[in-house]
């Protein structure tokens, strides 16, 4: 949705954030995200974020000649990539435009909002993610947990369906919405390595 554009650019920050404080010697810590150590997790964002950045322009995707668990990508300049990676989707998914319409991301033509709910996933649930893994602190704004307690309710079969998300988490009565989509998404807010 349009709207959600706005959450972008607090969602990139407050995920930079957590980046920033992250130490090779951590590589190898355990996530919430069962297949992804920290190397793993950060392979993975600096692969699908040009993909998401060309679906967000209605631009050709990428061409890659490896997958994503093939790729290495996680070099000694993997934050300076993935910090200016982190700006440029901010800064595209951050206009309303980029959100309307149809775009192509993997292969397959999909709403274009499909894209951003992807992007605001990735910045709000792989911050989590890596924040939990490292020991960080990791914040919400009220209106960033709403929308992606919104989103993973209405995308959480399809999501499920395709291996994106877990199987839901049931948490305990009383749980913040931010907890609530951590649960929707198959992460259990009270994850500790």
């Amino acid at each position: 949705m349009p709207e959600y554009a706005a959450l972008i650019t607090p969602a990139a920050a407050e995920f930079a954030g957590i980046l920033r404080g992250i130490g090779e010697s951590e590589f190898t810590a355990r996530t919430p995200c069962a297949d992804y150590d920290v190397r793993a997790l950060l392979n993975h964002l600096l692969y699908w974020g040009p993909w998401l950045e060309a679906a967000g322009r209605k631009a050709s995707p990428p061409e890659s000649a490896t997958g994503e668990a093939e790729a290495g990508l996680v070099g000694d300049d993997w934050l300076d990539a993935l910090e200016k990676q982190t700006a440029r989707l901010a800064e595209v998914f951050g206009t309303p435009q980029a959100w309307e319409g149809q775009t192509a991301f993997g292969g397959s033509q999909m709403p274009a909002s499909m894209a951003g709910y992807m992007v605001l996933d990735e910045f709000v649930f792989h911050g989590w993610d890596l924040a939990k893994a490292t020991g960080a602190e990791f914040a919400v704004l009220p209106e960033v947990a709403d929308a992606v307690h919104a989103i993973a309710l209405e995308i959480g079969e399809q999501a499920r369906a395709m291996k994106v998300y877990g199987e839901e988490v049931v948490v305990a009565e009383g749980a913040t919405t931010f907890e609530r989509a951590l649960g929707a998404t198959g992460r259990n807010p009270g994850w500790t390595s």
